[in-house]
């Protein structure tokens, strides 16, 4: 089965906004209704849709989730969010909104017995966002000092149904993804692997489409900034991926 396509949408001050590795001072605003966004993604053959709170991401303060809300009474396809998720109030929270599976990274690292307790709630992904091979938190902005390989062992066996991995230093750049991280991610966990970073064109989707380790393929890819500066047609990339 091909990997689904995960448009993602970050949200910053309420705005469609991307950084480029991360860096709050490289931000691009591209939107002003995520709502509107949203919708162009799920009508171009989206299977689903990333959402990520910046803001909540480096403050903690979630303060985009009225936005949240609206984009997934908006939508028929399942939303996955993450950004800020500290505690079993956020995850509830963003349950209540619609929200059909929450991504956590900074607490999971500091309290992977969260994960668990999320896991009883609902569908939770824990975010892997990578420097290296060492997970970073805080909004990237903190190495924690965590492994790749250490933080998918962790979290299978607490509920995690899903792993966002994220090679920071290709997202925002169009300059490739990260495969032989995502084929060591794939060798190593049975969970699903979501890959997300750096896609730029549509070799890149063929290439992570066809990405296998021990029989198994990915189970999402998450695709950004080339679908805003449309060097990825996202129609195009649906039907390319139902056709494999």
């Amino acid at each position: 089965m091909s990997p689904k396509l995960f448009p993602a949408i970050d949200l910053r001050g309420g705005h469609c906004v991307r950084l480029v590795k991360g860096d709050y001072d490289q931000e691009t605003i591209y939107s002003d209704d995520p709502v509107a966004q949203a919708l162009a993604f799920q009508a171009a053959g989206a299977d689903w849709l990333h959402v990520v709170d910046l803001d909540a991401a480096r403050t903690g303060d979630p303060v985009n989730r009225p936005a949240v809300q609206a984009i997934t009474a908006a939508l028929s396809i399942p939303v996955q969010t993450g950004g800020g998720v500290r505690s079993l109030d956020d995850a509830q929270a963003l349950f209540a909104a619609g929200v059909t599976r929450v991504v956590m990274g900074t607490a999971a690292v500091e309290n992977p017995q969260l994960v668990a307790e999320v896991a009883a709630m609902g569908s939770v992904a824990v975010g892997l966002d990578l420097r290296g091979t060492e997970i970073a938190v805080h909004g990237w902005t903190k190495g924690s000092g965590l492994q790749l390989d250490q933080a998918l062992e962790r979290y299978a066996t607490l509920g995690a149904e899903a792993f966002v991995v994220t090679q920071i230093d290709r997202d925002g750049t169009l300059a490739g993804p990260d495969l032989e991280g995502l084929t060591d991610a794939l060798t190593q966990t049975s969970v699903d692997v979501v890959a997300s970073g750096g896609v730029g064109q549509m070799k890149d989707l063929e290439q992570l489409a066809d990405l296998q380790a021990q029989g198994r393929h990915l189970a999402g890819i998450i695709i950004g900034k080339a679908l805003y500066e449309e060097t990825v047609d996202l129609a195009s990339a649906a039907q390319m991926l139902a056709e494999r």
